[in-house]
C-alpha cells in the first residue's frame, strides 16, 4: 500500500450499507472522509483517478457467491491491489414507513444477494408482494424513504438512517451469513506479511485441454493452497474465461514468488491483486518443508554451484 495510510475512502452506498459498516468496523476511516458511491464500478473508477486513496467493496457471500461487478471490476481497468480484508456477519431487518403493517406491504425491495438470503421468509410472510431489484441495500431503504416502494430488505443500521420502522427482524433463510469486503488501493507497498496472509490473482489460461490442471498444478507443486476459484466469462465470446483466485501466502514468500513466475510462463496472462493479512480466522496450514524458504535458497545455491563448477 502507499507509504501514507488511505484518508479518503470510496464503499458502495448510500449511507446505511453493510459495506460501510464494514468499513468502519476496520477504524481506518474513522479520521478521515468516506464518500457513498451508486456502485461497485464507481468506487473503484473514483479510486482509478485518484479521487479517492482506497475503495472499500463487498467481494463475496457465503450464501449467494461472489459479487461479479468487484470480480470483473478488479480484472480490468489500470491496475489495483487489495490491501485488507473484513468479514461481517450480515442479518436483515424489513423497514417500512412509520404505520405501515405487514398486510399493506406490495413491494419490497433490496440488493439481488440480500433478497436471494431473504427468499424464504419474503415468501412465507409477503406471498403477494412484487420483488423490486435495488443498487444496494440501503438504497432500497432510501427509495421507501421517499415513498418508492412499501418496504425494504436492510441492515437495521440503513432502517435508522432513514427514519423507517422495523417490521420485522432476522429476515435470512441462512443464520450466520458472512460477508467478506475487501479494501483496495492503487499499486505501491504491500502490507508486510504476516504468516497469515492470502494473494489475489486473476489469470487467463490459454484454450486448449488440461489448462486449469496445469495452472493448478504449479500451485500444489509447491504447497500453496487455494482459498478460493471461479471462472468469469472474458465477454469476447461465448466459451471463453479468465480464472479469479485467493491462495494462501504472500507476494514475499518464495513459494509464492516463484508460482507467480510459472504462472507467467503458463497463462496468457496474470494480474496480481495483491497480498494481504487473512481475516477468515481459519487455521493457517503448515508449509511443506520441500516448499519454505530455506529449501528455495539452498536449491538455488545448488545450482549456483552446479553451474559454477561446469564452468
Amino acid at each position: 500500500m502507499p507509504s501514507k495510510p488511505p484518508t479518503r475512502f470510496a464503499y458502495l452506498g448510500p449511507e446505511g450499507t453493510f459495506t460501510e459498516a464494514a468499513l468502519r468496523s476496520t477504524g481506518a476511516s474513522s479520521e478521515g472522509e468516506s464518500v457513498p458511491l451508486a456502485s461497485v464500478p464507481a468506487a473503484l473508477a473514483a479510486l482509478r483517478s485518484g479521487e479517492v486513496d482506497a475503495a472499500f467493496v463487498p467481494m463475496e457471500n457465503s450464501v449467494e457467491g461472489s459479487v461479479s461487478p468487484t470480480i470483473d471490476g478488479l480484472a480490468a481497468g489500470d491496475p489495483v491491489v487489495v490491501t485488507r480484508e473484513v468479514f461481517l456477519e450480515v442479518d436483515f431487518v424489513l423497514g417500512v414507513r412509520p404505520g405501515t403493517g405487514l398486510g399493506q406491504v406490495r413491494t419490497v425491495a433490496s440488493h439481488p444477494h440480500a433478497l436471494a438470503q431473504t427468499r424464504g421468509w419474503v415468501a412465507e410472510h409477503l406471498p403477494g408482494a412484487a420483488v423490486v431489484a435495488a443498487a444496494s441495500t440501503a438504497e432500497a431503504a432510501r427509495l421507501v424513504a421517499l415513498g418508492e416502494g412499501d418496504a425494504a430488505v436492510c441492515p437495521a443500521l440503513a432502517a435508522a438512517r432513514y427514519g423507517l420502522e422495523v417490521a420485522a427482524q432476522r429476515l435470512a433463510d441462512a443464520p450466520g451469513a458472512v460477508t467478506r469486503f475487501v479494501q483496495v488501493e492503487r499499486p505501491g507497498r504491500l502490507p508486510a506479511p504476516t504468516g497469515a496472509d492470502k494473494t489475489t490473482l486473476n489469470c487467463v489460461v490459454a484454450d486448449r485441454t488440461g489448462a486449469l490442471l496445469d495452472l493448478l498444478s504449479e500451485l500444489a507443486s509447491r504447497g500453496i493452497s487455494l482459498t478460493r476459484l471461479e471462472s468469469r466469462p472474458r465477454r469476447e465470446r461465448l466459451g471463453v474465461y479468465s480464472f479469479s483466485l485467493d491462495v494462501e501466502g504472500h507476494l514475499a514468500d518464495r513459494r509464492v514468488g516463484d508460482a507467480l513466475v510459472a504462472l507467467h510462463r503458463l497463462c496468457d496472462e496474470v494480474r496480481f491483486l495483491g497480498s494481504y493479512p487473512r481475516a477468515d480466522g481459519r487455521e493457517v496450514k503448515p508449509v511443506l518443508a520441500a516448499a519454505a524458504d530455506g529449501s528455495f535458497a539452498a536449491a538455488e545455491q545448488w545450482l549456483a554451484d552446479v553451474r559454477a563448477s561446469a564452468g
